[in-house]
C-alpha cells in the first residue's frame, strides 16, 4: 500500500505515482473489473488469507486498480498509505469511526458540510462518542472543548461554504498534547495548495468526487494517514463494513489525478481574477476568497496555503429573492450541490447543502439566504465574468 515518490514534483507523480503494470505492459493503468481472485492450490489461498504471501483476495479489502489509486494520492500527499472510499462522506465516516470507541470525544469545527455535522452531532452519539463544536478560527475555543478523553480533532479549510481558514498547525499541537489526532477535510483547498501532514495533521481526508475526478463522472473518497492507523484501524473497518472503492472508479479517479494540476491551476487562476470583478460590483454585499487581503483570515491563508482556492463565496442584495434571481439569470454557470468541476457551479447552501441544519446554526455560520457558494470551472474567464456580472445587475435592477 505505501508508495515512494522518488523525489519527484507533483505533476510528474500525478502521472506516474503508483503505477503497476501486469504482463501485457499496458501504458494505461489496467482496469481490474473483479470481485475476487482465484488461487493455484489451497496451500495458496491459505497462505494468501494468512497474510504469509501478499496479493489480493476479495476486491472489498484491495484491488489492483484501486490499489494503484491509493498508492498515486499517498504519494502525492506524502502520506505512508490511503484507502480508497466509495464516496467522500464515506471518508469521512470511515477516519472518524476508525480513531474512536465508546466513551471517546470529539472535538469539530462547527463549520462543516451538513452531512459532517451529523456524523459529529448525531451519529457518534449514538455509539457513545461524545462531541463539541467549536468556533473552528477561535483557537481559544478549541483548547476549551480539548479534554483527557478527546481522541480526534476534525476540521474543514477552507470551510464549506463559507472559506473560513482554520489554524491547523495550532489545531494539531492541541490534540497531540492530550494525544488525539487531528483530521483535516482537505477538499477545498486541494492537495496542489495545502499540505497538512506538513502542519501536523495526521489523517487527511477527501471526497475524491471534487476536484480529483473534477469532470462530473463518479463518486469516491479518499482517507491518508501512517501505515499503522491504516492498517491497524482503517483496513478492519474497511473490511468488516465494506466501504470500498469501485474499481472503475479508480480507473477514472486515475486518470482524473493525471491533469489535476492543469485543472486547479486554471480554475484557481481563474477564480482569483472573478473574486476581484465581483468584489466591485454594487450588487455584492460581501465577498470571501482566501487569496483576497481583505479575507478574515488572510495572513493565516498566505502562510498555510499555497495559492487561492477554486472557490468563491458571496452574499447578494435583496436576500433569498437576490440570490435565487441571480442563479436563475445565469446562462454559462451552472447551479448544483457538487463543486471541484470543470463546469462552473453555483449553490444556494441555505436551501441545499446546509439546508438540514436548523436556522440558527445556520445564521451562527455566517449561512444567510443571500449567501451563494461559486464553485469555477474551466471556461474562458472573460465568458464567465460576463455571465456573472450581467447576472448580478438583474439584481440590482
Amino acid at each position: 500500500m505505501t508508495t515512494k515518490s522518488h523525489g519527484w514534483h507533483p505533476e510528474t507523480i500525478l502521472v506516474h505515482g503508483g503505477t503497476t503494470r501486469s504482463p501485457f505492459g499496458e501504458t494505461s493503468e489496467a482496469m481490474f473489473l473483479t470481485q475476487g481472485f482465484v488461487y493455484e492450490t489451497a496451500e495458496a489461498a491459505e497462505a494468501r488469507f494468512n497474510g504469509e504471501d501478499p496479493g489480493f483476495v476479495y476486491s472489498r479489502y484491495a484491488n489492483p486498480t484501486v490499489a494503484m489509486f491509493e498508492n498515486r494520492i499517498a504519494a502525492l500527499e506524502g502520506a505512508e498509505a490511503a484507502r480508497g472510499t466509495a464516496s467522500g462522506m464515506a471518508a469521512v465516516n470511515l477516519a472518524l469511526m476508525a480513531c474512536c470507541k465508546a466513551g471517546d470525544h470529539v472535538v469539530a469545527a462547527k463549520a462543516l458540510f451538513g452531512s459532517c455535522r451529523y456524523i459529529v452531532e448525531t451519529l457518534l452519539p449514538r455509539f457513545g462518542v461524545t462531541s463539541t463544536l467549536v468556533d473552528g478560527t477561535d483557537l481559544d475555543a478549541w483548547r476549551a472543548a480539548i479534554r483527557p478523553e478527546t481522541v480526534a480533532c476534525f476540521l474543514e479549510s477552507p470551510t464549506n461554504p463559507t472559506l473560513e481558514v482554520i489554524d491547523i498547525a495550532a489545531v494539531a499541537d492541541m490534540a497531540h498534547a492530550v494525544g488525539a489526532k487531528l483530521i483535516v477535510d482537505n477538499v477545498f483547498a486541494t492537495p496542489l495548495w495545502q499540505s497538512p501532514f506538513e502542519l501536523g495533521a495526521d489523517i487527511v481526508v477527501y471526497s475524491a468526487t471534487k476536484h480529483i475526478d473534477g469532470q462530473g463522472r463518479c463518486l469516491g473518497g479518499v482517507v491518508l494517514g501512517s501505515e499503522e492507523f491504516i492498517t491497524d484501524e482503517v483496513m478492519p473497518f474497511m473490511k468488516h463494513t465494506g466501504p470500498a472503492m469501485s474499481p472503475f472508479n479508480a480507473w477514472v479517479l486515475l486518470k482524473g489525478l493525471e491533469t489535476l494540476p492543469l485543472r486547479v491551476e486554471r480554475q484557481t487562476r481563474t477564480a482569483a481574477r472573478l473574486a476581484d470583478v465581483l468584489a466591485e460590483h454594487p450588487a455584492v454585499a460581501r465577498l470571501i476568497y482566501p487569496g483576497r487581503d481583505d479575507h478574515p483570515q488572510a495572513e493565516l491563508a498566505r502562510r498555510q496555503m499555497k495559492s487561492g482556492s477554486t472557490m468563491i463565496a458571496l452574499e447578494v442584495a435583496g436576500g433569498k429573492e437576490g440570490a435565487f434571481r441571480f442563479c436563475n439569470a445565469l446562462k454559462i454557470v451552472r447551479m448544483s450541490n457538487n463543486l471541484g468541476d470543470a463546469k462552473s457551479l453555483v449553490t444556494h447552501p441555505a436551501t441545499t447543502t446546509h439546508q438540514s441544519l436548523a436556522e440558527e446554526a445556520r445564521a451562527e455560520l455566517g449561512i444567510g439566504e443571500s449567501l451563494l457558494r461559486l464553485s469555477v470551472g474551466l471556461e474562458h474567464e472573460d465568458d464567465l465574468a460576463a455571465d456573472l456580472l450581467t447576472a448580478l445587475d438583474t439584481v440590482r435592477g
